[in-house]
């Protein structure tokens, strides 16, 4: 029996030289290659505008004629409609003290005094902005979308845990809803669903709804296997398994789904203004529109506002325990900051409370039959009292919030901001100009124009094509390879080459100012409690204030152009990668960092040699990041002048044409998509 021979490893100086020798060949390529392959060649572009803007015009002439508008598109738009209609008419009815009882009580139920106040203080401040009605449509738009999105995606999600066959089919259609451009399929669903609320409803619930089935597959399919074993040993059927085992012990995993659905629901507010939806996103828009930036910035709060009491309750909400068992009487304690004195008054105080509240559910459960409802008195209470205030409205009118009570940031606001203006673009020193127009000069002179013509004029289109086969061998493999190869060549068949390499210059110097910006500052935030603190805030402010409300002040500071887009992004894109790189050098073993202190190690030997290095995965995961919410810019960033694909799919939306639009999404997911498997695969490798 002869031994088969085992692979030679490939030598060192091979590995560490093959990157520089594949440039080398790629520039070689570049030269010899003539100047008619710098273009991709118009001849192979598959002509998929031409089909779409027909199959456009053909369903807006026959509408009302075609079954499938008649018997499926038309009802579901009714159906959603009157939920819509349903929502927002029982929140505008509300009174306002009963809106804000309701609430300060839930968040009182869900996370405690402190949330409580968080819940009462965010409407507050909602209404002396004056946005009360505005915050109720957006909140009714919001329901309606977070219901719908957690019934599809629950069953779904349970389709998935059960089938690797259905996860593998749900999986990469779940990719391309995330990672498509909002703007792109705001275009089919205008032509399926019209103009109005509706169109608003669907296109937040595609986005929306992923994280719901993600999140449901991976609990379900993270419940412990002895658990399901035990059940199956008492005779369970696959129902009672699913309702009584899977579902209960995934619990968390979905309520994090559902978090995760209102956060993304949320983000969708102004771009589904575009589109007809009311409410704070239209208030954002308009105002954007007047180069009004207090009132944008005041609407943007707002939606922060209420991102963040959303945000908190669905956390408070998957705490909860909804198990049947018997639960022991929880025993009072004073809190720490009650002297000891007072501790048997404040204790006395807190019983009393306590038998108050349960008072109702006692009284309640007695007249049903003896049910003790006491575990539901919080609940119960919060009814007691709503409709208490409802009665009362009867009498006293409250109606909505008063408008003689208002608080507006507007007038400071827009006035720095035109001090900003005024001030800030040209500041002479010495015999130099610094301010914000040099600088937009240089950053356009210096790094996006070279690059444009790096990609557009200068490199062959079969180089560019290479060189991302390349990346993606070198990254992870030759699966990788093929597929970054084939999809920057599938750029090109759509017709979108010359507005896909500008859009990847922007791209490239949008993450060499964020990268440069990220890294260091979650150095520093790992490395000092202090700054960590004082950062949290604010990148919990950009991650949640709509990416739009960054566009009015950065224009008026940097004139209309690519720079604006490009600082609107960097100031998105940045917080992932500042938290992950603060979190992947927080998570290095102590034992690695006290080996490097006695061996003697500075502390920036410490960080160059030990932390970062081990912190890698975790940084480069925020990079990937970075670059997805930098792509989610793009066509963001084509409504203030920034060129590329983000222009074409704002045109394709503006001027009602279908095809260029879907074109531009469809090489952006590809983009994105390509860049999106070689930082992950990158990241893998770095382990």
């Amino acid at each position: 029996m002869t031994s088969r021979a085992l692979p030679l490893p490939a030598p060192p100086l091979l590995k560490r030289f093959a990157p520089l020798a594949v440039g080398l060949g790629l520039a070689a390529l570049a030269l010899a290659l003539p100047a008619g392959w710098r273009e991709f060649p118009a001849a192979w572009n598959l002509g998929l505008r031409a089909p779409i803007d027909q199959l456009q015009s053909t369903i807006v002439a026959n509408r009302e004629t075609i079954p499938l508008f008649q018997y499926f598109f038309d009802p579901l738009s009714a159906f959603i409609d009157w939920g819509l209609r349903l929502a927002e008419n029982l929140l505008l009815a509300l009174p306002w003290p009963a809106a804000l009882a309701f609430s300060t009580i839930t968040g009182y139920l869900l996370g405690g005094p402190a949330l409580a106040a968080l819940s009462l203080i965010g409407p507050v401040i909602m209404g002396l902005f004056g946005l009360w009605e505005p915050s109720l449509q957006t909140l009714a738009l919001m329901i309606v979308a977070v219901v719908l999105s957690v019934a599809i995606g629950l069953p779904l999600g349970v389709l998935s845990a059960s089938s690797d066959r259905v996860d593998r089919v749900v999986r990469p259609i779940l990719d391309g809803m995330q990672t498509m451009p909002t703007f792109v399929y705001l275009i089919p669903v205008v032509v399926f669903f019209g103009i109005a609320r509706v169109p608003a409803v669907v296109a937040t619930l595609v986005y929306a709804v992923p994280p719901m089935i993600r999140l449901t597959n991976l609990g379900l399919r993270q419940v412990s296997p002895p658990a399901i074993e035990a059940a199956r040993a008492f005779g369970a059927t696959r129902w009672q398994l699913l309702f009584q085992v899977q579902l209960p012990l995934a619990l968390p995993a979905i309520m994090a789904g559902v978090n995760q659905t209102i956060m993304m629901a949320l983000s969708m507010v102004v771009i589904a203004a575009l589109i007809g939806a009311g409410g704070l996103g239209r208030q954002v828009l308009v105002s954007l529109q007047r180069l009004q930036v207090g009132q944008a910035l005041e609407a943007g709060l707002a939606i922060v506002l209420l991102a963040i009491v959303l945000d908190r309750w669905s956390e408070g909400l998957s705490r909860l325990d909804f198990s049947d068992t018997a639960r022991e009487p929880v025993k009072a304690l004073a809190p720490r900051w009650v002297p000891a004195r007072w501790e048997s008054a404040w204790l006395t105080a807190a019983l009393a409370l306590r038998r108050l509240a349960a008072g109702p559910a006692h009284i309640l459960g007695t007249l049903l039959g003896g049910r003790d409802l006491r575990r539901f008195a919080g609940v119960l209470n919060l009814a007691l009292v709503v409709a208490a205030l409802l009665l009362l409205d009867l009498l006293v009118h409250f109606g909505t919030f008063p408008s003689a009570w208002r608080w507006y940031w507007r007038e400071p606001t827009d006035a720095l901001v035109r001090w900003m203006r005024d001030n800030l673009f040209e500041i002479p020193v010495g015999g130099l100009l610094i301010g914000t127009g040099p600088v937009s000069d240089f950053i356009v002179i210096y790094m996006l124009n070279p690059l444009r013509t790096l990609f557009t004029e200068v490199l062959p289109w079969p180089v560019t094509v290479l060189g991302a086969a390349a990346l993606g061998a070198w990254a992870g493999g030759w699966r990788l390879s093929a597929f970054a190869g084939l999809g920057v060549f599938a750029v090109g068949l759509l017709g979108m080459w010359p507005f896909a390499m500008d859009t990847l210059s922007q791209i490239l110097v949008t993450m060499f100012f964020t990268v440069l910006a990220a890294v260091p500052l979650g150095i520093w935030s790992s490395q000092n409690d202090t700054v960590r603190e004082v950062l949290r805030p604010i990148l919990d402010f950009l991650q949640t204030i709509p990416s739009f409300v960054f566009l009015v002040p950065v224009i008026m500071l940097f004139n209309i152009g690519r720079v604006p887009g490009l600082i609107a992004a960097v100031l998105y894109a940045i917080a992932p990668g500042i938290k992950l790189t603060d979190l992947g050098i927080r998570a290095v073993a102590g034992e690695a960092v006290e080996a490097a202190r006695a061996f003697g190690s500075t502390r920036g030997q410490m960080l160059a040699k030990v932390q970062v290095p081990m912190a890698l995965p975790s940084i480069l995961l925020g990079i990937n990041q970075m670059i997805m919410m930098v792509l989610a810019m793009v066509v963001i960033a084509g409504m203030v002048g920034g060129a590329g694909l983000g222009l074409e799919a704002v045109n394709g939306l503006a001027r009602s044409e279908t095809g260029r639009g879907v074109e531009a999404g469809l090489a952006i997911v590809l983009l994105a998509v390509i860049m999106d498997r070689i930082t992950q695969a990158w990241a893998a490798r770095s382990q």
